[in-house]
């Protein structure tokens, strides 16, 4: 049995690396328009730079998602921040686009490799503590990626250099550190079977990931959204210039969806759906209206409800699934998970980023949040419905 002392440590260590990988995910996002001025892009070519990230990420949780559950959880996590800090070096010295898409694909590998084996030992690690440090987890580190390459671009010199700089030593620690770690997962055959582009969802869990889908893919949309093209958004709609309102708009989503998460970690899964079901669509409305009558304090008023139901989805979603996993299924359940939201995450804001074209980035808008919209109601209507069929046939 392992020394309650030597979980926590490993559980704080899992934590902060889960946390480390997100928040370099978010730090290009408050750089993108220096990205922009500096390389001379267009706005098509943005949407790029950050679609491959997700994408390569998606691409990592279909092949190598599972591989820990084969292989053991250190070796996994010691590839994946020995890529990341690869990418970090490339996005130090990137001086053209080439160079930045490809500090995007390792970079969007490396994460979804972290995601998936993190998760898993997190899970392993604790099972009371792991959901919840799952769900928080990525959301902190979004919002302070975000926040605090915002506040080094606007204050610190080499604003397209000093964060990654940052990120490239904790990376370096981590990496150092994770031989400490105590093996939760036994080496078994099927480590290279299990690199076939696949889904390994457990049989006793399909059921109840159909039914989280509408919700989820609702809140990552919106993620997604918020962390390529709602800095252009809130420029074009009130005329603000300044290099934190990037970073800003991502950590006033994310970090009120952490606390969302921390403040419904005791109550029921399905109560939190219905929650992040109501509430998203209430914060979207609120959104549309300040880019219609250029709030910028409505925006983030709106920002911030959305950012309640964001948390309280997510949180709702992932405490519905996971206990339906066995030990050596975890990581295989995770990585679908993310695939199926990081999905969610990186499509529909491509297709908004080609979009803005034809029918300039308002009109785009609006249409996008008329989706979201229509999926969390269509979602809350199903939970709803769910409901009242337990209390009708207990």
């Amino acid at each position: 049995m392992s020394h309650p002392t030597s979980n926590r440590a490993s559980l704080w260590f899992l934590a902060i690396t889960l946390l480390s990988f997100l928040a370099a995910s978010t730090a290009p996002t408050p750089l993108y328009h220096l990205y922009q001025e500096q390389l001379q892009f267009s706005a098509a070519t943005l949407t790029l730079i950050f679609g491959v990230y997700a994408l390569s990420l998606l691409a990592a949780l279909l092949t190598v998602g599972s591989l820990s559950d084969f292989l053991g959880r250190k070796p996994v996590i010691f590839t994946a921040i020995l890529l990341n800090m690869l990418a970090m070096l490339l996005f130090i010295n990137a001086d053209s686009v080439t160079w930045l898409i490809s500090a995007r694909v390792l970079q969007g590998f490396a994460t979804g490799m972290a995601t998936a084996v993190l998760s898993a030992a997190l899970l392993d690690t604790d099972r009371q503590q792991g959901p919840l440090i799952n769900s928080v987890a990525p959301l902190l580190g979004m919002a302070v990626g975000a926040m605090g390459c915002g506040l080094l671009a606007e204050y610190a010199p080499l604003p397209l250099q000093l964060t990654f700089w940052v990120l490239l030593a904790l990376f370096v620690m981590q990496a150092l550190y994770v031989w400490r770690l105590p093996e939760s997962v036994s080496r078994q055959s099927g480590a290279l079977a299990s690199l076939r582009p696949t889904l390994h969802v457990p049989i006793q869990a399909r059921r109840t990931l159909w039914s989280v889908l509408p919700i989820n893919t609702a809140v990552w949309a919106l993620g997604g959204f918020f962390a390529s093209l709602a800095p252009s958004l809130v420029r074009t709609a009130t005329g603000s210039t300044s290099n934190l309102i990037g970073g800003a708009t991502v950590a006033a989503l994310t970090v009120t969806g952490a606390l969302m998460i921390y403040t419904s970690r005791n109550r029921p899964a399905d109560k939190v759906l219905r929650l992040g079901a109501s509430l998203l669509p209430i914060g979207v409305v609120l959104i549309l209206t300040a880019v219609h009558s250029a709030s910028l304090s409505l925006f983030f008023i709106g920002t911030l409800v959305a950012g309640c139901g964001f948390g309280a989805g997510f949180l709702g979603a992932v405490r519905s699934l996971v206990p339906l996993a066995l030990p050596h299924e975890r990581a295989g359940l995770m990585s679908s998970f993310y695939a199926l939201s990081y999905l969610a995450f990186c499509l529909p804001s491509l297709l908004a980023g080609n979009l803005t074209r034809t029918f300039g980035l308002i009109a785009t808008t609006d249409g996008y949040g008329a989706v979201l919209i229509i999926l969390a109601v269509g979602a809350l209507l199903a939970l709803m419905r769910q409901r009242s069929l337990k209390v009708c046939h207990p």
